[in-house]
């Protein structure tokens, strides 16, 4: 089992269409990993990168997550839009989390749905 993960979570209520939506969730991937213990990066590269993508249905509610993780001092960062697609430039479209201990972003999200 592996004691790493990363978890993305999107803001599923602005509809994105697909190709954008990867994009937000590579931004917050890579941001995110960028943002966390080398120690930790290095032993999750070595298990396999181990991720999931989840969803809510509105910025408050990723706001309000996002808030969380940070206080319990979690690698977490914030992936709002230059506006020059889909949103308007500000617009947050998802967060990156981790990689960090699994039971510590569990705690945090396991109650979220799959992006689906």
């Amino acid at each position: 089992m592996n004691k790493y993960k990363q978890v993305i979570v999107v803001n599923a209520g602005l509809l994105l269409p697909p190709g954008k939506m990867a994009a937000q969730v590579a931004h917050a991937a890579v941001a995110a990993m960028l943002n966390a213990d080398p120690d930790v990066v290095e032993s999750w590269l070595d298990d396999g990168m181990a991720k999931i993508v989840l969803q809510v249905s509105s910025e408050m509610e990723l706001l309000t997550l996002y808030k969380r993780i940070e206080a319990e001092r979690l690698p977490v960062e914030a992936i709002r839009d230059a506006g020059r697609t889909v949103v308007s430039a500000g617009t947050l479209t998802c967060i990156g989390i981790g990689p960090a201990p699994v039971n510590k972003i569990d705690a945090l999200t396991g109650q979220l749905k799959l992006l689906g």
